[in-house]
């Protein structure tokens, strides 16, 4: 099979969940699939480790990005005589001149369901493209059952034309020594207080003022003198989130920490008594995954795809229910051999999900849809 892939996000949204599920599954289907012959369009440096014998580096410029999208891809696609064309970044880029099958990934349908925590920008870009770009597409893959059935709710096509690929973490979240994690997040981070953890965006749909809130509620209550630790860059509603914690006295012991490099990002998870997610939803939600597969215990929402991550691996509460979460808070935290009973099944859960499955099962969506 001759397979062509746009792998221009992995440059672009390097760091977003995006540009690594690009990176990712190219990796491994190259590596585990040399039967096929892999053509890359790529844009910006660092793409020698996708330079092997059964693959091909074609450079395209970002300032002509439509150009190439819409003319040089397609006149190269046939010229290739490639079988599969995909585009993971929710197929913006496709074209109607491209004459072989055309794959995308449509991570999740956000602008649709929650169309007020989106940019306008994005929004309006989003809502004008996507029904083009599933008529255009002779196979969909989503990341969970969730998303499926979004797509399927907003556009009526037949549901066998998408296929689900899991997500999953990388294999730098695994568990570490805590006291080792736990004593380099204090030099560098000035953090000496045992912690909550919680890691992600802070548009409204992510719900840290919710956390935030239950935190200021029962910090008191807990058998030690725990601090909050919000990781995350400075944008969106980060503003409104601190002068949160000031108006509801718990300044001290809420800590944003701004940007954190990825490589500490692990050391994060496993330095944390518990990390909480309480998200209004998500078309995966990976980083409560990131955190079961470095043995932490989880708290985090029973809503849209998390309890398809999660499984029985962490705590599922009611993220619009204040008090759900604030008990749950209190029962792990007070309780040790919660934590520990949590910790080996976040770890078990976690175990189900890997980026060789997740590169397996699309290789099977492309057979799949080339025989359609």
């Amino acid at each position: 099979m001759k397979i062509a892939v746009d792998a221009r996000g992995i440059n672009w949204y390097k760091g977003t969940g995006i540009g690594t599920y690009t990176e990712k599954i190219l990796k491994f289907m190259i590596k585990n699939h040399m039967e096929n012959f892999y053509n890359i369009y790529w844009s910006g440096n660092n793409y020698k480790n996708f330079r092997q014998d059964n693959t091909k580096i074609i450079m395209a410029s970002k300032r002509q990005h439509r150009f190439f999208e819409q003319y040089y891809f397609p006149t190269n696609l046939k010229k290739e005589t490639v079988d599969i064309y995909h585009i993971p970044q929710n197929g913006i880029g496709i074209s109607e001149n491209i004459s072989c099958k055309k794959i995308v990934t449509i991570h999740d349908l956000i602008p649709y369901v929650l169309p007020e925590t989106v940019g306008k920008g994005y929004l309006g870009k989003f809502l004008k493209e996507m029904p083009n770009i599933i008529n255009l597409a002779d196979g969909i893959i989503t990341v969970s059952n969730c998303s499926k059935k979004d797509i399927l709710k907003f556009f009526p096509i037949d549901e066998n034309k998408i296929f689900i690929t899991p997500l999953a973490a990388d294999d730098k979240y695994k568990p570490l020594e805590k006291d080792k994690c736990k004593h380099a997040i204090k030099i560098k981070y000035n953090i000496e207080n045992p912690f909550i953890l919680y890691i992600g965006g802070f548009s409204p749909r992510k719900n840290v003022s919710s956390l935030i809130t239950a935190f200021s509620k029962v910090h008191k209550n807990l058998d030690r003198n725990y601090d909050l630790i919000i990781v995350g860059s400075n944008k969106d509603d980060l503003d409104m989130l601190k002068n949160l914690s000031t108006d509801l006295n718990i300044k001290e012991n809420v800590k944003f920490t701004g940007f954190v490099e990825e490589k500490m990002l692990p050391v994060f998870y496993n330095a944390c008594d518990t990390f909480i997610y309480p998200s209004l939803y998500e078309g995966f939600g990976l980083p409560p995954l990131e955190a079961m597969s470095c043995g932490t215990p989880v708290i985090t929402s029973d809503v849209s795809s998390i309890p398809e991550v999660v499984g029985d691996g962490g705590i599922l509460i009611n993220p619009f229910d204040i008090k759900s979460l604030m008990y749950s808070i209190e029962a792990l935290l007070n309780d040790e051999s919660i934590r520990e009973e949590l910790s080996l099944k976040a770890l078990k859960q976690a175990s189900k999900f890997s980026w060789e499955k997740t590169s397996e099962n699309t290789i099977n969506a492309y057979n799949k849809i080339l025989n359609i």
